[in-house]
C-alpha cells in the first residue's frame, strides 16, 4: 500500500495555544518578566533532560544572560512562592511542579517539525501491506513508544462501515478466529469463544450464512437482520451454527463496545520510579487503561480537539496519577471526520518539543488509514 505523505504543516491546536510559528519565540506568559521566563525554561529544560533538580549554579553557567547566583535564588523563591517550583528535599535545587510544566508547555515551549526523512520512515512503518488493520495499529502504538520513550496510546472506535466477507478459522478448543473484511480492503481480527467439539462444518455453515447476508451491510445493520431472522425461526442453520452466528454477533457488537484501545511500552512508565507509592499508581494507570471508559473519554477528549492537546497530572480526567503527562491528537480522515485517537502517556519530563511533531503527523498517516 503507497499512501502519499501527509502535508508536514503546523499544529492546528496545541494545548489551548495556537503558534503558527514554531520557530519563532514566543510571547512571555502573563505575570512572568523575562528573568523568571528564562529561568523557569531552564529548569523544565534540564528537568526533561536529567530528572534532577537544578540549583542556582547550574543556572547561572547554563542562562544566556548574566545573573549572579544569588539573584537566581530570589528568582527561584519568586516562582516557588507562585506554586511553579518545588524543593523536593533539603537541597538547594527545584523542580517544576504540574503547574509550571503547564505554564511552560502552553507559553515558553519551543517545538519543531519533523524531517521529510522522519516523515517517510513513520508513513512507510505504518503502510506495509499484507497485514491486518490491528497489527497495523499495534505497529503504530510501538511506534510511537520507540520514537517517544513512553507509553504509546492507538484507539480505534468500533467499525461502522460496510463488510465484504466473514469467515470463521478454528482456533483451538471452545474459540475460533473471525475474519472481518471491509469494503475497502482492511482486515480485522477477533476472537470468540464458541462450544468445545464444535465440527468445523459448523463454522463454515455459519460464514456461509452471514455472507449471503452481507450485500454491502456494517455490523449493526446485519445484526438487526440476522437477530429479526432468528426471533421469527426463519434461519436455515442448524443449532451449532446458530450458537457461532449468535456469539459472533454479541463479541462484534456487545453493548458498551467503544472500540480497540493498543497500548505499548508500558514498561517504559516505570524506567524512572523507585518509591512504592509511585510503582502503586502507575499500577493503578496500567488497570485503567484497561477500562471501557477510558476508550470512551479518550476519543471524547479528541473529537473536543482540533490538533494536538497535553494533559499534565490529572487534567484530562482519564487518569488521576500525578508525576503523568499524556499527550494526544485525533486521527481524521479525508472527510474531517475522526476515526481514532493517537497518543502516548509517560512521566511529565517527557521531551514536549519532539514528541508533539511526533503524534502528530502519526496522528495523520493513521488517518488515512483507517479512512
Amino acid at each position: 500500500m503507497n499512501l502519499p505523505l501527509p502535508p508536514a504543516g503546523r499544529f492546528q491546536r496545541y494545548s489551548g495555544r495556537n503558534q503558527t510559528n514554531p520557530a519563532s519565540v514566543p510571547p512571555l506568559p502573563p505575570g512572568l518578566d523575562a528573568r523568571s521566563a528564562a529561568v523557569l525554561r531552564e529548569i523544565v529544560e534540564q528537568y526533561v533532560a536529567t530528572g534532577e533538580p537544578v540549583g542556582s549554579r547550574t543556572l547561572a553557567r547554563r542562562l544566556p544572560m548574566n545573573i549572579s547566583p544569588a539573584t537566581i535564588r530570589n528568582v527561584m523563591a519568586d516562582l516557588t512562592d507562585s506554586g511553579l517550583l518545588f524543593a523536593p528535599h533539603t537541597s538547594a535545587g527545584r523542580l517544576p511542579t504540574d503547574q509550571g510544566l503547564r505554564l511552560f508547555v502552553d507559553g515558553l515551549l519551543n517545538f519543531g517539525e519533523l524531517t521529510e526523512d522522519e516523515r517517510e520512515s513513520i508513513s512507510a512503518a505504518l503502510a506495509a501491506s499484507g497485514r491486518s488493520l490491528e497489527d497495523t495499529l499495534t505497529e503504530a502504538s510501538s511506534l510511537l513508544s520507540g520514537l517517544s520513550a513512553a507509553a504509546g496510546l492507538v484507539l480505534a472506535p468500533k467499525s461502522e462501515g460496510p463488510l465484504r466477507h466473514i469467515e470463521f478459522v478454528p482456533l483451538g478448543p471452545g474459540r475460533a478466529l473471525v475474519v472481518l473484511v471491509n469494503s475497502e480492503g482492511q482486515v480485522e481480527n477477533r476472537v470468540i469463544e464458541i462450544p468445545p467439539g464444535l465440527p468445523p462444518s459448523a463454522l463454515q455453515e455459519a460464514g456461509n450464512y452471514l455472507n449471503a447476508r452481507l450485500s454491502g451491510r456494517p455490523l449493526a445493520e446485519l445484526r438487526r437482520v440476522v437477530s429479526a431472522e432468528m426471533a421469527a425461526n426463519r434461519t436455515e442453520l442448524d443449532a451449532l451454527s446458530t450458537l457461532v452466528v449468535a456469539a459472533g454477533l454479541a463479541t462484534w457488537t456487545g453493548e458498551g463496545r467503544s472500540g480497540s484501545l493498543i497500548v505499548r511500552g508500558q514498561a517504559r512508565l516505570l524506567s524512572d520510579v523507585t518509591q512504592i507509592e509511585r510503582l502503586s499508581a502507575i499500577q493503578a494507570l496500567f488497570e485503567k487503561l484497561e477500562a471501557q471508559g477510558t476508550m470512551l473519554r479518550l476519543l471524547e477528549l479528541a473529537e473536543q480537539s482540533d490538533g494536538v492537546r497535553i494533559f499534565i497530572g490529572a487534567e484530562s480526567g482519564v487518569f488521576n496519577t500525578s508525576g503523568v503527562s499524556m499527550v494526544v491528537a485525533p486521527a481524521r480522515n479525508g472527510t474531517g471526520r475522526i476515526v481514532g485517537a493517537i497518543g502516548v502517556i509517560g512521566p511529565t519530563r517527557i521531551n514536549y518539543g519532539r514528541i508533539i511533531p511526533v503524534v502528530d503527523y502519526t496522528a495523520r498517516v493513521i488517518g488515512q488509514l483507517l479512512g
